[in-house]
């Protein structure tokens, strides 16, 4: 463990539809790799069950972890809103960037670069900050997802369908066990929320008899 003793807990939080698609909830240019045409597809869904749950999260997160194009996003809208509770938290503490180009400029205040040794990095994470929180960055959530690098997933299920677009889990992704370790949490929209923790092995397979 490099001497290092590691307790704080990885979050990740994602946005998804019935369908598994992630990309782009907030905005209609957030991301429109691949043609996307459903960006912004959260938006219709006011839920205050949801916007309480974030703000819950907001007084336990110490540190942002994202991937390069969630941070691009993050950076380029949260320094111009810290009048916000959700910006002027953001704004106060570190934000992690996970990204292979050392040269890569990071504009947004306390902002690193991590991404050459992925698994020291986080443990070194969990050992600074209590609780780390991983939003959108559906490219690097596969690789926190395939080493177990995480502690929680929040998952937030929406009752739309569209049919296209980056999802939680796409073809390839590696194969798990989850479990879940809350009720699940239902707010007006009918969006619904799923806490899962990881479980260590692949998936076991059977067959159901009558």
């Amino acid at each position: 463990m490099n001497g290092i003793e590691a307790t704080g807990r990885i979050v990740i939080n994602l946005f998804t539809t019935l369908d598994g698609v992630a990309q782009a909830p907030g905005g209609r240019d957030e991301d429109t790799s691949g043609g996307f045409r459903f960006g912004g597809w959260q938006a219709p869904f006011e839920d205050e069950v949801v916007g309480d749950d974030i703000m819950s999260g907001l007084t336990r997160v110490e540190a942002l972890l994202l991937g390069r194009r969630t941070y691009d996003i993050f950076s380029s809208y949260w320094p111009l809103h810290t009048d916000n509770p959700v910006g002027e938290r953001y704004e106060a503490i570190p934000k992690y960037v996970a990204t292979r180009n050392p040269s890569l400029e990071l504009p947004w205040r306390d902002s690193a670069r991590i991404g050459d040794d992925l698994a020291a990095e986080i443990e070194t994470i969990r050992a600074r900050h209590r609780e780390t929180h991983v939003w959108g960055s559906l490219d690097f959530v596969q690789a926190l997802f395939a080493e177990q690098l995480y502690d929680e997933l929040h998952l937030w299920v929406y009752p739309i369908v569209l049919g296209e677009g980056a999802k939680v889990f796409p073809s390839g992704a590696a194969p798990s066990r989850l479990r879940l370790i809350e009720p699940p949490l239902t707010g007006g929209s009918g969006a619904t929320l799923l806490r899962y923790a990881p479980l260590p092995g692949e998936p076991e397979t059977g067959t159901i008899e009558a």
